[in-house]
């Protein structure tokens, strides 16, 4: 089986206010793997099917109600036509871990290097690379995705999902 782990970095909650800044996806090749982020301009649809096609199953946190839906509006690509979809959440919550990824790395134990970023300071770190060019900002945004895709592997494996 060949397994991805996808998460998604946008301006905003919604599609329609806001844009897509980074698709974060760790293609699972047994113990190893690699992560491809695609960012602003880079991110289109033709560059998301082809690295999904050939996964079994992808993974997400909370995928069903936002990163996907979120693709579709912005790429007109539903995911779920190439692979199985599986969001964490879901498994988390039959666990009886509730809250946001963060909230359930923290339950199991799953450590972050990047303690100090969240999906609004993830915002404002797109917003200082567009705004004044600073690839630090960029680069620790894209650090934080990379955890968050690497991480959706750990947590599915303690989920035994």
């Amino acid at each position: 089986m060949n397994y991805a782990y996808l998460d998604i970095e946008t301006t905003g909650l919604r599609s329609h206010h806001g844009e897509l800044t980074v698709i974060g996806i760790h293609l699972e090749n047994g113990e190893d793997g690699k992560v491809i982020q695609f960012v602003g301009e880079e991110i289109c649809s033709s560059k998301l099917i082809d690295m999904i096609r050939g996964v079994d199953v992808l993974y997400t946190y909370n995928g069903s109600r936002f990163d996907l839906p979120f693709i579709n509006a912005k790429l007109n690509v539903d995911l779920q036509e190439y692979c199985l979809h599986n969001d964490l959440m879901y498994a988390c919550w039959q666990n009886n871990l509730k809250g946001g990824l963060k909230s359930v790395e923290r339950q199991l134990g799953i450590p972050r290097k990047l303690t100090d970023v969240d999906g609004w300071a993830a915002v404002q770190l797109w917003h200082n690379y567009k705004n004044d060019g600073c690839t630090d900002s960029l680069n620790k945004l894209l650090e934080y995705n990379k955890e968050d895709v690497l991480n959706l592997k750990t947590l599915r494996r303690i989920l035994n999902a």
